[in-house]
């Protein structure tokens, strides 16, 4: 390890659940798209998203967690991360605040190097405030009805309000119909959410541009940021993009 490495050693043996590590590429969402970054993708998510496009994660009726996941030392990963000189770290899933407890030392670590750590997560879980301490920003993505998720799993407000009070939040919505325009509308007027981001759902060049220029008037509006999903205007739907 380097001199950047965890803590302790039993740290560095800590496991993570990962489904995937790839890049340097771009983020391709949010208010950082277009930087350089590597990604740590995790394994296991609490919901089920209809248009989810990385089921691979998670739905384990489709796929087998053996084949798509593995268990990799704290130390393992910090390595890798370090080992790209993209000055960004996104870890993302599933949903990586499951396995939170786990991440606390190895964002430490990567944030002690000089890395910029974004978590995105579904909102749904209450951040460890040692977490939230070493994390550069959470890109929370609450699921509205489009997604196919029931109201009272996907949309959890003490643990939106708890992202919000850390003040490194921002809160990127999927819109899948125009049914998820006024939903947010209405939740953005009751929790009080800001600054939120839409980006529409889609894993085609045409149905991120269609879905981009049908948001913008509404965007607008309502003082939203827009984003599209750059990676997927770039190459499509290809997995370690």
């Amino acid at each position: 390890m380097t001199t950047t490495a965890l803590a302790t050693r039993d740290q560095g043996r800590a496991l993570l659940r990962v489904a995937e590590l790839f890049g340097p590429t771009f983020q391709g969402e949010g208010p950082s798209t277009g930087q350089r970054a590597v990604f740590v993708r995790l394994s296991g998510c609490n919901l089920d998203c209809g248009w989810c496009d990385t089921p691979y994660t998670w739905d384990w009726s489709r796929f087998t967690p053996e084949e798509e996941s593995r268990q990799m030392p704290s130390a393992e990963i910090l390595e890798w991360v370090l080992g790209h000189q993209a000055g960004l770290v996104v870890i993302t899933g599933g949903e990586p605040l499951i396995q939170q407890r786990r991440l606390v030392p190895l964002i430490q670590a990567m944030s002690r190097a000089g890395r910029d750590v974004e978590i995105e997560t579904n909102g749904t879980i209450v951040p460890d405030p040692a977490l939230a301490e070493s994390v550069t920003r959470f890109n929370v993505s609450p699921k509205l009805r489009g997604s196919g998720v029931d109201r009272r799993r996907a949309i959890r407000p003490l643990a939106l309000s708890a992202l919000q009070a850390t003040g490194k939040a921002v809160f990127k919505f999927v819109i899948a119909e125009p049914a998820d325009v006024h939903e947010l509308a209405a939740l953005q007027s009751r929790l009080a959410l800001e600054p939120v981001w839409v980006m529409p759902e889609g894993t085609t060049t045409d149905a991120v541009l269609a879905g981009a220029r049908s948001l913008a008037e509404a965007s607008l509006a309502h003082g939203w940021n827009l984003t599209v999903r750059l990676h997927v205007l770039l190459w499509g739907d290809e997995r370690g993009r």
